[in-house]
Parts: C-alpha cells; sequence; structure tokens
C-alpha cells in the first residue's frame, strides 16, 4: 500500500518559496528543498515535475500571498483615498522594521530577472505581468489620491511611484534604509505636490 499524502501542493509551495527566497533559484539545492518541504525527490517530481515546476509553484504562492493581498485596497471597486498612502507605509515596514523576507531578501521575482532563469520567456511573462499589475494599482492609487490632476499627470505622477516601488524592492536586501528613503520619496511625490497645487 502506498504512502498517504500528507500535504497539500499550496503547503509545499509555500515552504519551497521560503528557500528560493533565502538563496535564490540557482543556488538552491535539491536536497534543501527536500528539507524544508519533507518531500523526497520523487514525490517532488512527482508533484511538480521538476525543481523549475516547484519554483513556479512558489512563484504563484508568493504572488497570492505576498503581493496581492497588499494590493487589495488599491483594486477595490471604490478606492480609499489614502490607500496608495497606506499601501506605501505599509512596504516601508516590511523593508524597514523587522527581519521580514522582503528585508532580508528583496523581491522574489526581481531577483529571480537578474539570474540565468530571468532569461527565460515564461518567467519574463509572469514578471511583465506582475510590473503590470503593480503599475495599475499604484495607478488607481493616484487618481483617486489626486483628483486635482489631469489624467497625464496622474500617470506621471503613478509612473514615478512605480519606479521608486520597483528601486526600493530591488535594493532592499543590500541597504534598507535606501529601499526605505525611495519609498519616502514616493510618499514625498504624492503629498508634494497636493501643497504644491494648494499653495499656488
Amino acid at each position: 500500500m502506498g504512502r498517504t499524502r500528507t500535504f497539500t501542493e499550496a503547503e509545499v509551495a509555500r515552504s519551497a518559496r521560503q528557500v528560493f527566497w533565502d538563496h535564490g533559484y540557482e543556488d538552491t539545492a535539491l536536497p534543501d528543498l527536500e528539507r524544508a518541504t519533507g518531500l523526497n525527490r520523487s514525490s517532488i517530481y512527482h508533484s511538480f515535475g521538476s525543481k523549475r515546476g516547484l519554483f513556479d509553484a512558489a512563484v504563484e504562492s508568493y504572488l497570492d500571498e505576498v503581493i496581492r493581498p497588499r494590493l487589495v485596497p488599491l483594486r477595490a471597486d471604490v478606492v480609499e483615498v489614502g490607500a496608495l498612502e497606506t499601501y506605501l507605509l505599509g512596504l516601508r515596514a516590511a523593508m524597514t522594521e523587522g527581519h521580514t523576507a522582503l528585508a532580508a531578501n528583496g523581491c522574489l521575482l526581481l531577483n529571480a530577472t537578474g539570474s540565468p532563469l530571468g532569461r527565460e520567456e515564461a518567467l519574463q511573462t509572469v514578471v511583465a505581468a506582475y510590473c503590470d499589475s503593480l503599475r495599475s494599482a499604484i495607478t488607481t492609487g493616484v487618481a483617486a489620491r489626486r483628483t486635482d490632476l489631469d489624467a497625464a499627470e496622474q500617470k506621471t505622477l503613478a509612473t514615478t511611484c512605480t519606479g521608486l516601488v520597483f528601486a526600493a524592492m530591488a535594493i532592499v536586501r543590500v541597504d534598507a534604509t535606501a529601499a526605505g528613503e525611495l519609498i519616502d520619496a514616493a510618499l514625498g511625490h504624492v503629498r508634494r505636490a497636493s501643497q504644491e497645487r494648494i499653495s499656488n
């Protein structure tokens, strides 16, 4: 009789996600994944096809459990005026306060783009969709916060904030202080623009 399946693929992907996040795809060995997931090589291959397949599942876990929940307020039918600032402040806290995986390791997806894996079209498609999703969410946040700006000005502000967020995610594992300053700059662009408009 075969061994009863005592795990869910979501749990395995979550455990593997942390290993990939800590070490990167290239430097993660199958024994590392076996220890983290409690599965042997054959079980991993049976469920996910390969180490690469498990990484894909870990990426989906990352998007579903780490990235998308933060964006929910920016994707509501009615976006609150302060939703963008709340998102930026929460992201800043995750980068600079405590010992979060984001602070220690940066963004799982952006890190992968800097490895040989980043040349694969499948990953490029996932990263592009991720970037578009973040840009769209920030754009809706800007629109809710900055009703005084026209569409072109809102787009420019959203592009600036999005770029600063990506820059912060890229640098946080090297310099959390600098990452926090980049998020502060994004907040400053949103707030300063309002103050300048009021003073004119």
